[in-house]
């Protein structure tokens, strides 16, 4: 029998007790005690389309060494159940299940630890860590429990077998890409992330530029339900992990990339948000080697809108701007502009806008490309379709391209652009 609990807990399953089972030939029985309790971590990656545990690490390498034709995708079961954190209340949640996961390959990594492979894809129920309450349109970092049962014997290359009797699920899911961002909150209590560059080559002035991801509006916090994780910001998309990657540092010579999260969305109240992200960018600024004239601003949907607010507000602060299928018009339609034309021809700051035309959610004629109309001197991008590697992504879904470098003008893309930009204060030359 499998008892499962919560992903923050222990995981206790298998087939009954431990027993090392004898095979023909067998010299001798692993140590009960040695294989009663084998931990297991939950690999996750973000794809384009949000986050997915690929992987499972069982730590078995103090087994001894494992051979490795004794593993088949038959060897364990995994079981998979996603829960909200965030009792519904009559909210529907969306990305909830409770499913086997299919293990397409199983390996050895370099320490010994049994890996199992789990089948995933773009769009793909099953194995996503993040839900999405319709109600609250917010995400929100889904309790994952994962049941593992056994159901052949482990055979080690001295010809013994081991049964493995309990299992325990490590609390914390393991993304190298998002745990390079250190947590961190501000003096206002506004939660936010950092990427701090590692072994980086600073200018010849010795600091490096900022980059500022503005997330979309589902990626805020509720705090009427009391949750402020400072997760789901990295893990629903790659709009900042992008930044973080080996090729865009080396495109910004090594860069820091801070990622706030709204305490609700930023849509709600951009002149209050503005300041306290002020603050955070001028916390950062100061307690890191970050060259104030190359600040750089990106942001998404709702942070799309944010982007360009904050350049309105702080009309010489950032070298460039790219809001991307953000929201200038009133929002639900019918309402005052939330960006009217006087302030988008105020806006100074190199701004390269992107959307695609088949947005469903954010109109890409009367938001990216009126704003691009108005913005002086303004770049714009406009998709027909976000499709990537075979898969079509909703329209709304533009930041798929930039977190991939892929808009361009003249063969100059976009991280490179932005890149070049560096912001003169007044009275320079």
């Amino acid at each position: 029998m499998a008892t499962s609990i919560s992903r923050r807990t222990l995981l206790a399953v298998g087939a009954g007790t431990l027993a090392g089972v004898a095979l023909p030939g067998s010299a001798a029985h692993v140590n009960a005690r040695a294989t009663t309790n084998v931990g297991f971590t939950l690999n996750a990656q973000v794809l384009d389309g949000g986050e997915q545990v690929t992987s499972i690490t069982l730590r078995t390498a103090r087994f001894g060494p494992i051979d490795p034709t004794s593993l088949t995708t038959g060897t364990f079961r995994v079981h998979a159940k996603a829960t909200s954190p965030v009792p519904a209340a009559g909210d529907a949640v969306q990305g909830e299940y409770d499913t086997d996961r299919m293990v397409s390959a199983v390996r050895l990594d370099r320490l010994g630890n049994i890996v199992l492979e789990l089948s995933h894809a773009e769009g793909r129920t099953g194995g996503n860590t993040l839900g999405y309450l319709t109600g609250r349109g917010r995400s929100v970092m889904l309790d994952l429990v994962y049941t593992l049962t056994q159901r052949a014997p482990i055979t080690l290359l001295d010809r013994r077998s081991v049964m493995i009797g309990k299992f325990a699920q490590e609390p914390r899911l393991s993304d190298p890409e998002v745990d390079a961002f250190s947590f961190h909150v501000s003096g206002s209590g506004m939660k936010y992330r950092l990427y701090s560059p590692i072994g980086s080559r600073p200018a010849p002035e010795g600091r490096l530029p900022l980059i500022v991801w503005l997330h979309g509006a589902g990626e805020g916090a509720s705090l009427p339900d009391r949750y402020y994780d400072n997760e789901t910001t990295l893990r629903a998309n790659r709009g900042a992990l992008g930044f973080a990657t080996p090729q865009a540092q080396r495109i910004f010579n090594g860069a820091y990339v801070l990622v706030p999260q709204s305490t609700s969305y930023w849509m709600e109240d951009g002149p209050r948000f503005a300041p306290l992200i002020r603050e955070i960018i001028s916390d950062v600024t100061r307690e890191n080697l970050i060259d104030p004239h190359r600040i750089y601003i990106a942001g998404c949907s709702n942070g799309g809108y944010m982007s360009m607010k904050m350049t309105v507000v702080y009309p010489t602060l950032f070298a460039a701007s790219v809001p991307i299928c953000g929201i200038v018009t009133g929002f639900p339609p019918g309402g005052a502009s939330l960006l009217p034309d006087g302030e988008l021809a105020q806006i100074d700051t190199p701004s390269w806008l992107v959307a695609s035309r088949d947005d469903p959610i954010v109109n890409s004629q009367t938001n990216t490309v009126h704003a691009h109309g108005v913005i002086p001197r303004s770049l714009m991008t406009l998709y027909d379709h976000v499709v990537r590697n075979g898969h079509q992504f909703p329209g709304h879904c533009s930041w798929v391209h930039v977190a991939r470098n892929d808009p361009s003008t003249n063969g100059t893309h976009i991280w490179q652009w932005m890149a070049a930009r560096r912001r003169h204060r007044e009275g320079e030359s």
